[in-house]
């Protein structure tokens, strides 16, 4: 499956934007969000809501309101459609930034995990950290 091609459901989206289910719910409500594609049980989300999803977050942590947040957002629509525009004029070039998920193994150790990957469930890497957590130390000793 290609990077453009992830399929995320709501518990891996909100899990990727750091946010809760209930929040994705509330931000497709609110139109913050759009709908998920697909129908029952095939609903899903896709990079562009992981994107979409990070900046909403992102604009509520520098603490707009949501309706601060709705402005932006629709303000930077406008420009990614111009620089769209404009892009597509040049060589293919892969500049559009990316959105990444941070997660802290130990103090000092940090996985990064690009947004067009999918991550495992929380469980496996519980698994994950604990392993580097082990095998880091053993080497300290």
């Amino acid at each position: 499956m290609a990077a453009d091609d992830a399929r995320y459901g709501i518990e891996e989206l909100a899990a990727l934007g750091g946010v809760t289910r209930r929040t994705v719910r509330y931000y497709v409500q609110e139109g913050l969000l759009q709908a998920p594609l697909g129908v029952g049980r095939g609903r899903h989300y896709g990079p562009e809501h992981l994107a979409r999803l990070q900046a909403v977050k992102g604009l509520q942590e520098k603490g707009l309101s949501l309706d601060e947040v709705r402005a932006e957002i629709e303000r930077g629509s406008g420009r990614r459609k111009a620089k769209a525009a404009a892009a597509a004029a040049l060589p293919e070039a892969d500049a559009a930034p990316s959105a990444w998920t941070r997660l802290e193994v130990l103090p000092g150790v940090e996985l990064h995990v690009s947004g067009r990957r999918l991550l495992p469930p929380l469980g496996q890497l519980r698994e994950l950290a604990e392993w580097c957590a082990r095998n880091l130390r053993e080497r300290e000793s």
